[in-house]
């Protein structure tokens, strides 16, 4: 079979992160320049160079067209603005290298920044109720919260396969430990499968270590062609593959199974578009919103069968030297909630091999997940993720 032909053509150059808090004191803008103008200096570039941006939101952000007339450029030959969260995330870097491929824009700049703590929670009180869409179906039960939501596909998952607290438990614990060696993590002191359980209880059967964190903070990236990178500074990162998936709802479609995810779908074009299988991967960054996505996520991408989601992430195979080393940096739940960005962070500092005690030796493949779609939630149901290689 012949290769993809936007297979390892186009790369990201350049990376830029703020502090990761609960109170950054800052706008969403101001987040966001920080962020961009490191991404743009560690890509050895400057503001004159970039032609395209690329952002995603769900009301909590600053538009790329304001980002843009911020630092300065004058000429925006390609923006999107895409409406979504975690579930928009991989996308973003996905459409910004179809940009480049096609010749559209010669170097992309792909940012997130929020204030999920200090201000717009996910969630929160205080606003209307959405009734677009599936919230019809929810709001006048005070079904509002995606916590809500992913603990009915969980405790699905739990009554039909066995699956246990003590496993979903074991990975908030693995990452929590991975977030201990993480100078960046908001979380990062040890905690056990006890410390887990005494954690109270949010919607059953999820806990609040179940649940990531509502972080203040901004990640940017610079995506450009393949024979660019070459002469940056920066080793490139090449984007192997990229992945959309339909995402599944709760409540507007029949045939919903909350024990599955969009992710079942989405891995075959992934992994065939980067001519890789869920064996050659060698570190995941796997959206964990919460715990239960995790377990989802391993079966549906194909690391594991259905229903044994449970006793592998309980096995030892997601921590630094298991079989598929996840989330080294702490993940969503320890690290913070960038919405799926800091994952694309971490892929890159382990391919770049920059990890420090967090590194997974020989990394050359990595696997990047934006929000499952499906799992339970329905906000929105999207999917993607990324294949990325050394």
């Amino acid at each position: 079979m012949p290769s993809h032909p936007l297979r390892d053509r186009t790369a990201i150059v350049g990376v830029g992160y703020t502090e990761f808090s609960k109170n950054s004191g800052k706008t969403t803008l101001g987040l966001a320049l920080e962020a961009c103008y490191k991404a743009i200096g560690d890509a050895g570039l400057e503001v004159t160079d970039i032609d395209g941006v690329a952002t995603y939101a769900v009301g909590d952000s600053t538009l790329s067209y304001v980002v843009a007339d911020a630092l300065g450029i004058e000429d925006t030959a390609y923006f999107l603005d895409h409406l979504g969260g975690g579930s928009a995330s991989q996308s973003t870097i996905a459409a910004a290298a179809m940009a480049v491929h096609s010749g559209v824009a010669t170097n992309v700049l792909c940012y997130r920044a929020l204030n999920s703590r200090s201000g717009f929670r996910m969630g929160g009180t205080g606003r209307e109720p959405r009734t677009a869409g599936d919230a019809q179906y929810q709001s006048p039960y005070g079904h509002l919260a995606p916590g809500q939501a992913v603990a009915m596909g969980a405790r699905m998952h739990m009554e039909r396969y066995g699956t246990t607290k003590d496993q979903l438990g074991a990975v908030a614990v693995t990452f929590r430990q991975h977030a201990s060696m993480n100078e960046r993590a908001l979380m990062r002191t040890p905690i056990t499968l006890d410390d887990y359980h005494a954690s109270r209880m949010i919607s059953d059967p999820l806990r609040l270590l179940d649940f990531c964190l509502e972080s203040d903070g901004a990640c940017a990236f610079i995506v450009t062609s393949a024979e660019r990178a070459r002469d940056l500074p920066q080793p490139p990162v090449y984007l192997s593959g990229v992945g959309y998936g339909p995402g599944r709802t709760l409540y507007s479609k029949a045939w919903m199974d909350p024990t599955e995810s969009g992710a079942r779908f989405m891995a075959p074009r992934l992994f065939g578009m980067a001519g890789v299988t869920p064996a050659d991967i060698d570190v995941a960054c796997i959206y964990d919103a919460f715990t239960y996505m995790v377990v989802v996520q391993m079966e549906d991408l194909g690391f594991c069968s259905k229903g044994e989601g449970g006793p592998f992430v309980a096995s030892g195979a997601l921590a630094l030297g298991g079989s598929l080393p996840t989330n080294p940096h702490g993940g969503h739940l320890s690290e913070a909630y960038i919405h799926g960005y800091n994952h694309v962070l971490a892929a890159v500092e382990q391919l770049r091999g920059r990890a420090g005690p967090r590194q997974v030796e020989g990394a050359e493949v990595a696997l990047v997940t934006g929000a499952p779609g499906g799992a339970g939630i329905a906000l929105p149901p999207q999917c993607n993720g990324l294949v990325l290689r050394r």
